[in-house]
C-alpha cells in the first residue's frame, strides 16, 4: 500500500512537471502582455514590472488597416465553414471505405493514407496553380473547397477505424425499416460518431485557426486575412513590437481553449476509439 503511493507520488510529480513545461509558453506570453519590449528583451524576469493594459490596446488595433475584431470575424468565417464541411465530407468518405465492400476498396484506402506523408510544402505548390487557374485566390474558397471533397485523410482513416467498431447490425436493421444508404448514415450511424466528431472538429478548428503557411499564400487582401497574418504583421526586417504580439496571440487563444473545455470528454473518447482495430 504504502509503495503504491510512493509510486503514485512520484506519477503526479512528474505529471506536474510535464505540465507545467509545456504550458510554460502560454504562461510566459500572458506575462509579457504586461511588459514593454525593453523590459522583455533586456530582463529575465517571469513577472512584469507593472501591469499597464497597453500592450492590449496595441494588440487590437494591430499594425494593419483594420482592427483585431475583424481578423477574429475572418478567422471565425474561414475555420466554422471548413470544419463543418470537412466533418460532413470526411465522414462520408469514411462509411464508404468502411461500410461498402467495392472493387479496389483497399487499395484506394492505402493510396489515401499514403498521401499523409506529403509535406504542406509540396501540397501548397499544385492547389495554388489550381485555384489561381480557377480564380479562387485571395478568398476562402482555397480553404472551402478540399474541405468539401474529404481532402483530409488522417479524419477519414480516425473515422474509418470508429465506425469499424460498429456493428453492421445497425445498418441491416436501417435497411429492413426501408432507410438507404444516406439515410442510415444520417440517421443512424452519424449520431454514434460523436465523440471522433469532437476530435475532428477540435483538430481542424484549432489546425484552421493556426494556420499560417496556407492563408499567406492563398489569402493577400488584408480585408480577409485571419489573425495569424495580423500576429505577423507586429513583425518586420528592422522592428519587433513583441508584447503587442503577445497580447494579439494570447486573445487569439482564448476561443480554442473554450471549445476544448467543452469537448475535451468526447476528444479523449473519439481518439481512444478510433485507434487502430
Amino acid at each position: 500500500m504504502k509503495e503504491k503511493k510512493i509510486k503514485n507520488g512520484i506519477t503526479y510529480v512528474i505529471l506536474g512537471i510535464v505540465g507545467v513545461v509545456m504550458l510554460f509558453p502560454v504562461i510566459w506570453m500572458f506575462f509579457a502582455c504586461f511588459k514593454t519590449n525593453n523590459e522583455i528583451f533586456g530582463s529575465l524576469s517571469l513577472l512584469p514590472q507593472g501591469w499597464s493594459p497597453e500592450a492590449f490596446i496595441k494588440g487590437w488595433k494591430t499594425t494593419g488597416t483594420y482592427t483585431y475584431a475583424q481578423y477574429f470575424i475572418n478567422t471565425f468565417a474561414l475555420v466554422v465553414p471548413t470544419t463543418l464541411l470537412t466533418l460532413v465530407s470526411c465522414s462520408i468518405v469514411a462509411y464508404g471505405f468502411a461500410r461498402f465492400d467495392f472493387p479496389g476498396n483497399q487499395f484506394l484506402f492505402m493510396v489515401l493514407i499514403a498521401t499523409l506523408m506529403l509535406p504542406n510544402a509540396i501540397i501548397i505548390i499544385p492547389r495554388y496553380a489550381l485555384f489561381n487557374k480557377l480564380g479562387w485566390l485571395d478568398s476562402y474558397m482555397t480553404f472551402y473547397a478540399p474541405a468539401a471533397v474529404g481532402c483530409y485523410p488522417f479524419f477519414v482513416f480516425m473515422m474509418v477505424q470508429f465506425l469499424r467498431g460498429l456493428p453492421r447490425d445497425l445498418d441491416e436493421s436501417a435497411c429492413i425499416d426501408g432507410c438507404g444508404p444516406f439515410q442510415t448514415f444520417f440517421r443512424i450511424i452519424m449520431p454514434q460518431l460523436k465523440p471522433v466528431t469532437a476530435s475532428v472538429v477540435i483538430i481542424t478548428g484549432v489546425n484552421c485557426w493556426n494556420n499560417y503557411q496556407f492563408a499567406l499564400y492563398l489569402l493577400q487582401s488584408p480585408k480577409i486575412k485571419t489573425i495569424t497574418l495580423a500576429i505577423a504583421g507586429f513583425f518586420s526586417a528592422d522592428s519587433a513590437n513583441v508584447n503587442g504580439a503577445a497580447a494579439a496571440a494570447f486573445l487569439g487563444i482564448l476561443p480554442v481553449i473554450v471549445v476544448f473545455l467543452f469537448l475535451q470528454k468526447y476528444f479523449i473518447q473519439g481518439m481512444v476509439d478510433s485507434a487502430i482495430k
